[in-house]
């Protein structure tokens, strides 16, 4: 019997790369109970998304207050929330359930570059759900549109942002450097109550990386009841992360960017 509930509040990716696909994988892979709270159907495949139909954010409060009125949550990933007033119902669900361990996942834009976050909900997000993360999770296009500024272009930018980024509430924050060149790939997690740390890995030589942010935060999430403390479960979940981009093109899933390969220890 898993020990754990991890409950993944986000959008549904049928072509299963991303979103709560992904999550459920991902928590699966880390031996802990998924459970979900959809914010948004979307239509899309490893080549981009060609439709967003969002819920309603009176369902989203109905899903969330129906599940954990009887169900005990550990750990909650939020990643797609699409509007204001989704990202409204989400917050008001986290103070009335005074849910632990959450990992907030800025979710923008796709990997295919569509927008998935409406630009009037930016706002929202910034003042209802940043002071509400244990761990923000931002690549550096994200970061920057919380702050308003352009994208860090190097490892000092980065840090620089991510202080920033801890001063608008969260009580930590992971941003992700990604998009940065180099043979490495390097992350900053910053706390207000312990020394900043970059996480190295190397970098993958693959198209197939859909679905990579929504793998990370929520094996992170996956982690964090189950670790000492969250940089132990930031450097666990990264390379996991790292070795299902390592074994994705193992996976045929369409004929664009590919999803991760969540079960690599597995199959």
């Amino acid at each position: 019997m898993s020990a754990y509930n991890v409950l993944s509040v986000a959008g549904s990716d049928p072509s299963g790369g991303a979103g709560i696909q992904a999550d459920l994988k991902a928590f699966s892979a880390h031996g802990v109970f998924g459970m979900t709270v959809v914010t948004a159907l979307t239509a899309q495949s490893t080549r981009g998304v060609t439709g967003v139909h969002g819920v309603p954010a009176e369902f989203v409060t109905h899903q969330a207050d129906t599940l954990l009125s009887d169900a005990t949550v550990h750990a909650v990933k939020i990643g797609m929330l699409g509007t204001a007033e989704v990202t409204g119902a989400v917050a008001g669900a986290i103070d009335r359930h005074r849910l632990v361990n959450v990992v907030l996942d800025p979710v923008m834009v796709a990997k295919s570059g569509d927008r998935l976050l409406e630009d009037s909900a930016i706002e929202a997000l910034r003042t209802l759900l940043l002071p509400r993360a244990d761990l923000l999770t931002p690549n550096l296009p994200e970061a920057a549109d919380l702050l308003g500024v352009s994208e860090a272009v190097s490892l000092k930018e980065m840090r620089d942002q991510a202080e920033r980024l801890l001063e608008l509430g969260p009580r930590r924050v992971l941003l992700k450097g990604g998009h940065l060149a180099g043979e490495e790939s390097v992350d900053v997690l910053v706390s207000r109550d312990e020394e900043p740390l970059e996480l190295r890995a190397p970098r993958v030589d693959t198209r197939n990386s859909h679905g990579t942010g929504c793998t990370l935060s929520s094996s992170i999430a996956a982690l964090l009841p189950q670790r000492p403390g969250t940089a132990s479960a930031v450097r666990d979940a990264k390379a996991y992360l790292t070795e299902a981009l390592r074994r994705s093109d193992e996976i045929d899933a369409g004929g664009g960017q590919g999803p991760v390969h969540h079960f690599h220890p597995w199959w």
